[in-house]
């Protein structure tokens, strides 16, 4: 990794964290989440850098990918806890970083046990950890507080325009001898929850991501395909942001095509059973000359 590009890393992690303390502030009781995620990512422009995903807000049992719909009218309720899951890139070069916010304040040992998790993770990870070492370290840390990590959610790697790189770095122990490397980047990623352990895909999709490009009759999807490519650089994207250029139901149309020719992918919420709660915290780690830089805390 050249220092330019570990700068970049840095700056994605400031603009990051700045978005992140306003996000926390904005979000309250009674708050559309499509405000809020509309919010977010405004800000995120306003700071000269870019979005690296659809900010996810996703509530109570609902773990990761729930981005508003366009139309969405959902608000915070007293009783939710709402994961705040925000990727911003430089130049390609991301920061990824989530927080839990209880606003009952009656699931403070759940929110507690991924943040401690994430903590005793960061605390232990040094160039040349074992990635099962880590999954160790967290799943450990959430049972401790009586609590079941979500076994089939992962950290993972970060490179230039890829928010889901390898490797995926386990959130329980596992024989798994790879190890942390100079020059890469990391999202160390816990999660805790009150049911099983294990998320499956729910039937609502928000977010995309350009797969490959092929050959299209359909003038808005060839147009949807390019702009996912050349202004998204194929990273994530939501229907709601097309659906402001494009409108409803061109856009819908468009995603179903290419959908089912293989040029672009979904991203399902990912949810636990009904009733359960889960929590996730998440930093960015770079390691740097020979040292782990957290750029989002």
């Amino acid at each position: 990794m050249e220092k330019e590009e570990f700068e970049k890393y840095v700056k994605a992690g400031k603009v990051l964290k700045e978005v992140q303390e306003t996000a926390k502030k904005k979000a309250k009781v009674g708050v559309k989440l499509l405000d809020l995620a509309e919010e977010i990512e405004k800000q995120i422009l306003e700071l000269e850098a870019g979005t690296a995903f659809p900010v996810n807000l996703s509530a109570n049992n609902f773990a990761a990918h729930y981005t508003p719909s366009f139309d969405d009218k959902t608000l915070i309720k007293e009783k939710d806890i709402l994961k705040i899951d925000i990727g911003v890139q430089v130049e390609g070069f991301i920061a990824d970083a989530s927080v839990t916010m209880d606003f009952s304040g009656e699931n403070s040992k759940l929110v507690e046990a991924s943040e401690k998790a994430l903590e005793n993770a960061l605390s232990i990870i040094k160039i040349g950890t074992q990635l099962g070492k880590i999954g160790e370290e967290i799943q450990k840390t959430i049972e401790s507080f009586g609590f079941k990590p979500v076994e089939n959610l992962t950290g993972h790697g970060l490179m230039q325009y890829i928010t889901h790189a390898a490797p995926a770095i386990p959130n329980i122990a596992k024989n798994d001898s790879r190890k942390i490397e100079q020059g890469k980047a990391y999202a160390i990623e816990p999660f805790a929850s009150t049911g099983k352990g294990r998320v499956k895909e729910g039937a609502k999709t928000e977010i995309f991501e350009s797969y490959k490009a092929i050959p299209l009759r359909n003038l808005d999807a060839r147009k949807i395909q390019e702009k996912a490519i050349e202004e998204y650089n194929r990273l994530p994207f939501a229907e709601r942001w097309l659906i402001k250029e494009f409108g409803e139901t061109k856009t819908k149309i468009a995603l179903r095509e290419l959908l089912q020719k293989g040029a672009v992918k979904a991203h399902p919420i990912l949810k636990e059973d009904s009733g359960v709660l889960v929590s996730q915290a998440e930093h960015t780690i770079v390691a740097f000359e020979d040292k782990i830089h957290i750029t989002t805390r």
